[in-house]
């Protein structure tokens, strides 16, 4: 489990994370909600250790990780797809997903349950990341982040700028993984329909604050979409 508790965090003068708890349980997702601007980003960079965090603590799986660099936190066993997917568009699609297995064995193959989760890898494993189609890059940044296997996985805005019939295949994937392999799911998302469909928990941030938590089959009833429409 992710078990974050009054987390803090300022750029300059700016206080931008302000008392921040969240929870992440293995076997859900958590959909994290809120207009942009609001820390959502800046929350997910400092649990992977980007940006550093004035005050608060960190634990995965009941062990302190606020201290851990970001590759020891990778290693602990937490992927994280960042917005904008950042693949490697030079390096081809295989070379892509072995950069999700860098700190392994060379040796170490591709799992090949990746291509079961996204087959259209495997038949664009020879061409270059920047070739593919933004949908295509995001299957490829998913699917690295799971090549060694994590127990949490850390989305950030998936379906920003895809095509419909790639945001089901994505959303059926992140499913099965809570469903069926009993990771956690830390979903961070401004497609309000998608986060509801997928939601086990919610949380909703405004001026870097959670604002509004529970369970995701409250959504409606609580009319959280209106907290976060633009």
């Amino acid at each position: 489990m992710l078990k974050v508790q009054n987390l803090h965090q300022y750029y300059g003068g700016s206080h931008i994370l302000r008392d921040v708890s969240v929870q992440a349980e293995p076997g859900k997702v958590t959909v994290l909600l809120g207009r942009n601007g609001v820390g959502k980003t800046t929350l997910l960079k400092s649990l992977m250790g980007l940006v550093p965090i004035k005050s608060g603590s960190i634990e995965w799986n009941g062990k302190p990780i606020e201290k851990l660099t970001p590759y020891e936190r990778a290693r602990a066993g937490i992927g994280f797809v960042p917005q904008g997917r950042e693949i490697f568009g030079r390096l081809t699609v295989e070379e892509n997903l072995r950069m999700g297995l860098a700190y392994q064995s060379g040796s170490t193959p591709i799992p090949p349950d990746l291509y079961a989760l996204f087959p259209v890898l495997k038949q664009m494993l020879p061409r270059r990341g920047g070739d593919l189609s933004g949908g295509q890059q995001q299957q490829l940044a998913i699917a690295r982040a799971l090549a060694p296997g994590p127990g949490l996985l850390i989305l950030d805005e998936p379906t920003e700028g895809i095509q419909p019939s790639i945001i089901k295949d994505i959303g059926r994937v992140i499913r099965m993984l809570a469903k069926e392999r009993g990771m956690a799911v830390l979903l961070c998302e401004q497609y309000y329909d998608f986060a509801q469909e997928l939601a086990d928990e919610y949380l909703v941030m405004e001026r870097g604050e959670v604002i509004a938590s529970g369970p995701g089959s409250e959504m409606k009833d609580q009319e959280i979409q209106k907290l976060v429409a633009i």
